[in-house]
């Protein structure tokens, strides 16, 4: 998709034929060869979004998947994904070591807004690898000015985007496109800012528009499982606007697929449908 349009041309829409396609897998292929997601977040109480978030990264390709969560949380999740490493963190100094060897993180599902999440947050902000922020980070960076390193997506929705942008939510969603080049401008990292309509925006002016996707998607946790696909994507080289534009749409076209079911959707439910999409999309074997 091109990535040089001015900043006020309406938006691109998404569709399989102007994605990104990952490469197909050599017969060699191995683990290390399609990066090491690690996911920062679930206070207590919030366990399943770190959960959610390392499930998408698993079944969307990544090589490695680590989740650095409360320690109250790990066993739960090893019973549950024991594919991925659980790692039971009660300060930023037991994250150093998991930072050093992740390709790409994200952080904000389920992170808090307590000591314990601001503390986990400015010791990812100072990694320097791509990374997705969401929720919580979010929040916290509306309160925290950070800066993002270089190859980053940050996925608002409207409130969370007012937030960050210090107006209502009702002028983000009167101008959705201005405020999401805004934030991509602001923070020098591609924005999606989700809803009925989701926008991807880069720091460079250029916008898509996500036309797929079902009401029945208006549900908790779907987020959690776009941030671990989105994660997934630039772990495999994909750069932030493809993965983005990509993510976006293999998780609206789930939701869609889905949606005909009627409500009761649960994020979860997702997973399997996006990773039987990015197979029709970019098949793993030539």
């Amino acid at each position: 998709m091109p990535q040089t349009k001015h900043p006020h041309s309406a938006p691109q829409t998404l569709s399989s034929l102007t994605l990104a396609s990952l490469p197909s897998r050599p017969e060699n292929a191995h683990k290390g060869d399609f990066g090491h997601v690690l996911v920062v977040g679930g206070d207590l109480g919030t366990g399943g979004a770190v959960l959610l978030g390392g499930e998408a990264a698993l079944r969307c390709g990544a090589g490695l998947v680590s989740v650095a969560t409360r320690p109250e949380h790990v066993s739960a999740g090893l019973a549950r994904l024991p594919e991925v490493m659980w790692l039971g963190v009660s300060s930023a100094n037991q994250l150093m070591g998991p930072l050093e060897r992740a390709s790409v993180l994200v952080v904000g599902p389920g992170l808090g807004q307590a000591a314990w999440g601001c503390s986990l947050l400015s010791a990812v902000a100072n990694t320097h690898v791509p990374q997705v922020w969401d929720a919580d980070a979010l929040n916290l960076l509306a309160r925290t000015p950070l800066a993002l390193p270089s190859g980053s997506i940050l996925t608002p929705h409207p409130g969370e985007a007012a937030r960050l942008l210090g107006i209502s939510t009702e002028a983000v969603q009167a101008d959705r496109p201005g405020a999401a080049r805004k934030l991509a401008r602001r923070h020098a990292s591609v924005c999606v800012l989700k809803g009925a309509g989701t926008l991807v925006a880069g720091p460079g002016g250029q916008l898509a528009l996500c036309e797929r996707g079902h009401p029945a998607m208006a549900g908790a946790g779907l987020g959690d499982v776009l941030s671990g696909v989105l994660a997934a994507l630039l772990a495999q080289g994909l750069e932030a606007w493809q993965a983005a534009c990509l993510g976006v749409w293999l998780h609206a076209c789930a939701g869609e697929r889905l949606g005909i079911k009627g409500r009761g959707l649960a994020a979860s439910d997702l997973v399997p449908v996006i990773r039987e999409l990015l197979e029709e999309h970019s098949a793993c074997q030539a």
